[in-house]
C-alpha cells in the first residue's frame, strides 16, 4: 500500500530508493521512532554512496587498507607513529609525505591505504602514476584544455603521485607538473612515491634550479618515510646535508 506513492515522493525529494524499501520493513514504537529509523538509514546510505564515489574518482589501482601494511618493515621519521599516520592529521596540517625505497617495498600500498582512509572520512583524493599525469598535462596544454584539467585536480584535497622518476617524462608536462605542485604548495598535501634520491630528481625535471625549488617546497613541511632495501642509498646519506645544499640553491634562485 502506498508503494508507488512513496517511491514518487522519494524521487521528488531526491531521496534514495533505499528509503522507500525501508519504509516497508522498518518498525517503531511510535511514529517519531519510525521516522527517525528510516531517516537514519537514508543518511547512512548517502554516506556509503559518497565514499563509493570518492573511491571511484580517486583512481586507485586497487583498494588497500592498513591491515595489509607491515609497519615493522618501514622506517618512520622521529615523532611519527603508525597511529598518528593512520589518523591522517598530516592532511589537516597540509604536510607532505615522501616515500622513498626501491621498487616493490610497499610505497604504493601504504599511499593507497592512506588515500582510501581519507576517502572513508569524506576527503577527496586523486591518485596518479606520475608519468600519466605528466602526459595528461602536456596533452591538455596542446589541446587548450589545461584549465579544465587543473580545475579537476583542484577538487581533490590530497594528491598522490606514484612512481615518481620511474620513466623519462615529457619536458613540457614536467614543467607543468612543477608549476602545479608549486601552486598548491602549503594548500594541500602531496604524497610522492619514488625510488630516486633527491640528487637525481633533476633527471625528472631536467632543470637544476627547478629541481632544487621543488624539493625545497615539498620538504618544507614533510614526513620522509623510508622503505628498507639494498638500493636505499638515501638512508646512508645525510638528509640534512642534501636539504642544506638544495636550500642554498633555492635561495640564490629567489634573489
Amino acid at each position: 500500500m502506498f508503494d508507488e506513492e512513496i517511491i514518487t515522493c522519494c524521487k521528488k525529494l531526491k531521496l534514495s530508493r533505499n528509503l522507500a524499501d525501508m519504509a516497508q520493513t522498518t518498525e517503531g514504537e511510535s511514529p517519531q521512532e519510525y521516522l527517525y529509523k528510516i531517516l537514519t538509514c537514508e543518511l547512512k546510505n548517502r554516506e556509503k554512496s559518497r565514499i563509493s564515489k570518492l573511491l571511484n574518482i580517486a583512481g586507485f589501482y586497487n583498494i588497500k587498507t592498513f591491515d595489509e601494511i607491515r609497519f615493522d618493515e618501514i622506517t618512520l621519521p622521529s615523532g611519527l607513529t603508525p597511529e598518528s599516520l593512520k589518523s591522517l592529521s598530516f592532511i589537516q596540517e597540509k604536510k607532505n609525505i615522501i616515500m622513498y625505497g626501491r621498487t616493490g617495498t610497499g610505497k604504493t600500498m601504504l599511499s593507497t591505504a592512506l588515500g582510501v582512509a581519507a576517502c572513508q572520512k569524506g576527503i577527496s583524493v586523486k591518485f596518479y602514476r606520475t608519468a600519466r599525469l605528466v602526459n595528461q598535462l602536456a596533452e591538455a596544454k596542446n589541446a587548450g584544455t589545461l584549465g579544465i584539467l587543473i580545475k579537476k585536480l583542484n577538487k581533490a584535497s590530497m594528491i598522490i603521485l606514484d612512481e615518481w622518476g620511474y620513466v623519462p617524462y615529457d619536458r613540457t608536462g614536467a614543467q607543468l607538473l612543477f608549476d602545479y605542485l608549486s601552486e598548491i604548495h602549503e594548500q594541500k598535501p602531496v604524497i610522492l612515491n619514488t625510488n630516486l634520491e633527491f640528487s637525481r630528481w633533476v633527471n625528472v625535471l631536467y632543470d637544476e634550479q627547478m629541481t632544487a625549488a621543488l624539493v625545497g617546497r615539498l620538504m618544507h613541511h614533510c614526513h620522509l618515510i623510508l622503505f628498507p632495501g639494498e638500493n636505499n642509498r638515501l638512508r646512508e646519506s645525510s638528509i640534512n646535508e642534501i636539504y642544506s645544499s638544495i636550500s642554498s640553491v633555492a635561495k640564490k634562485e629567489d634573489k
